[in-house]
């Protein structure tokens, strides 16, 4: 007979109560939670926006930051992984997705699929969070009021779910996940070290010290604004009470310290070995922090990425342009670290010079990170918006007038939510050394919603015990935030900023009519910016009216006489028309302007080539070909003239 775990009869009851009782937490561990379905839920969400920009113009990058990254990471797929200099923006992305494009063929759905996952991620960490801080107050509020335990815990599950679902509607969020950026991979890795700080009543053991410090440690090569959490590590090992030793605590906290850095050291290996050993320059992670710090700190600075004269927009021309100026102020070739040194130095004495400007406009940063207004410097989440691809849902304003009450009142009632706000306040504190954009803020959004879902419940439970103290308290709170967050933006450009972004991309999506809208109204907002003009001037040029886009390629110039773009425009334009002299002086003008510039000296041979200069013609489309190997048209030009 076989055994079948219980003996029959009265006497085989007990032995079947013993073997539920221990399967009971074997069966728990499978079964599905809460948890699981916040996870699936957001999931599905992100999903269904992925395939919306599948099915839309904008999955293949085609310009800003996202194109920047694809770019780079196409040409380490190709086989050029270092140019044998320190990493002049952060690597660890590009090469992420290198590594996806090498393991399923090229295709951006793939990391946007494996964003989406991280989302759902962050959306648990924000509901665990959540419940912790909300049962704690429940907790005390049912054995204060001799209230049912049952009734306060369901309530607290009920706004941490609201807290999570509020990750889930959030419009930014959407957006960031679903195109090329690191931005959904940070938030997750920020949250989840701050999930493990604050959830534990004693301080990292030595091996989660190595765990963490990997986990910040390689999230830094995409994201360097995760270092900012070392410091919360270092206060959980100081101030958490149990290290789980009983003699020499504070050796054990300096072991742990030194096995912290070490993993961040560790997580970051593959950067600095690089620029230390390959690019022999010392660099820890990438040499573009200069650049960044002089942005945001500089005599025109607004609080937003404004660049300064000289500087175009665009992650890889803004990037090239800080070389070459670094450069031509130096007057010879500079290694990265010196050209970083060079910005860097620039906004110290700025700063040092300036000290009064300079305080005010850290008032000012801290009123554009609190701002309802969006400055998206991509763009992306309007574009996206204005296309049907995202849902709507929640923006940062709304969700910020509802953390702030929640954020004063949590101080001071609940202890566990400080670790929160210690982290949201670091977050913002690495956000105001540079500038305030909407990806750079959007970290601390999960934060906010944790304690905009505390307050709710505070001012839930005063309505409903009718203490009008409370009740009064919050409301007043709310009143104050809601002013201080919705105080208007009134500068004309910053409104213009996505007009005239999403007016770029329709116009590169040969989305003509659109493009159209969207640039009238970025002239209308500031009719004297030479980009906006320039844009119009492609406009007219993709229209077929070559003489409006002349006009408005030389009203470009009259602004800013160094524009590269309209000058290589119209040297194209006087080309297509058999002005060779004229399609000459135009594209020096714009060599001189970026002689590094691989597609101006490929014009130019063309234009050198037409008038049977084939010398000339040779050393340029040469010098082309060296800038940017790759390009089958430099490669063909080059052919014809050697055949000649």
């Amino acid at each position: 007979m076989f055994d079948s775990g219980y003996l029959p009869g009265p006497k085989g009851a007990p032995a079947r109560t013993t073997l539920t009782a221990k399967l009971r937490p074997q069966m728990k561990r499978f079964s599905l939670g809460l948890n699981h379905f916040v996870f699936a839920g957001v999931f599905v969400w992100r999903l269904a926006v992925l395939g919306r920009l599948a099915g839309s113009a904008y999955l293949l990058p085609t310009r800003g930051d996202m194109h920047f990254y694809n770019d780079w990471a196409l040409s380490i797929l190709n086989g050029r992984s270092t140019d044998h200099l320190a990493f002049y923006g952060l690597p660890g992305y590009p090469y992420l997705l290198a590594l996806l494009y090498k393991i399923f063929g090229y295709n951006p759905f793939v990391p946007a699929f494996i964003q989406a996952a991280f989302e759902a991620g962050t959306s648990v960490l924000i509901y665990q969070l959540s419940l912790r801080l909300l049962t704690g107050r429940s907790r005390e509020i049912a054995s204060t009021h001799g209230v049912s335990d049952s009734r306060t815990l369901n309530r607290a599950r009920l706004f941490a779910l609201a807290a999570a679902l509020g990750w889930t509607f959030f419009v930014p969020a959407e957006a960031y996940a679903a195109i090329l950026m690191p931005t959904a991979w940070f938030v997750f890795a920020f949250w989840l070290v701050v999930w493990r700080i604050s959830s534990q009543e004693k301080g990292p053991s030595g091996e989660e010290c190595l765990l963490l410090g990997l986990l910040v440690g390689i999230t830094a090569m995409a994201v360097a604004t995760i270092l900012i959490l070392v410091p919360l590590i270092l206060v959980a090992l100081l101030v958490k009470p149990k290290l789980g030793v009983k003699k020499s605590p504070w050796r054990a906290v300096a072991v742990r310290v030194a096995i912290l850095f070490a993993g961040v050291g560790l997580g970051t290996s593959p950067a600095w070995i690089h620029n230390y050993f390959i690019g022999h320059d010392p660099v820890f992670l990438s040499a573009h922090s200069g650049i960044n710090f002089w942005i945001g700190n500089n005599p025109s600075a607004n609080g937003y990425p404004h660049f300064p004269p000289g500087l175009r927009a665009g992650q890889a021309a803004m990037l090239q342009d800080s070389i070459t100026q670094a450069e031509v102020a130096a007057g010879h070739p500079l290694k990265r670290s010196e050209v970083s040194a060079y910005w860097s130095g620039k906004a110290r004495n700025y700063i040092t010079a300036n000290f009064g400007s300079w305080s005010k406009s850290l008032v000012i940063k801290f009123r554009n990170f609190w701002s309802a207004f969006q400055y998206d410097d991509l763009s992306i989440v309007t574009t996206l918006r204005d296309e049907g691809v995202i849902f709507p849902g929640l923006y940062f304003g709304v969700v910020a007038a509802l953390a702030i009450p929640g954020m004063l009142l949590a101080w001071s009632i609940a202890p566990q939510s400080r670790w929160i706000i210690a982290s949201i306040a670091l977050a913002m504190l690495a956000v105001l050394t540079v500038f305030v954009t909407e990806r750079y803020r959007i970290v601390v959004v999960p934060g906010l919603l944790i304690l905009a879902a505390f307050g709710l419940s505070v001012f839930w439970q005063a309505c409903a015990e009718d203490q009008l103290r409370t009740t009064a308290l919050y409301l007043a709170l709310l009143v104050g935030s809601t002013i201080f967050v919705a105080w208007p933006q009134r500068n004309p450009s910053l409104w213009a900023l996505d007009a005239y972004n999403s007016g770029w991309q329709a116009l590169e999506s040969n989305h003509l009519p659109l493009a159209e809208r969207k640039l009238a109204i970025a002239y209308a907002y500031v009719p004297t910016n030479s980009e906006t003009i320039f844009a119009l001037g492609n406009l007219r040029l993709a229209e077929g009216k070559l003489e409006q886009a002349q006009s408005f390629y030389d009203a470009a110039l009259t602004i800013d006489p160094q524009h590269r773009g309209a000058l290589n425009n119209l040297g194209v334009m006087a080309l297509d028309a058999g002005r060779y002299d004229a399609a000459e002086n135009w594209l020096r003008r714009a060599q001189e302007v970026d002689p590094g510039n691989a597609k101006t000296h490929y014009l130019l041979a063309q234009v050198l080539f037409a008038r049977h200069d084939l010398g000339n013609a040779r050393k340029e489309i040469d010098r082309a070909v060296v800038l940017d190997p790759n390009q089958p048209e430099f490669a063909k030009l080059r052919q014809r003239i050697v055949e000649q």
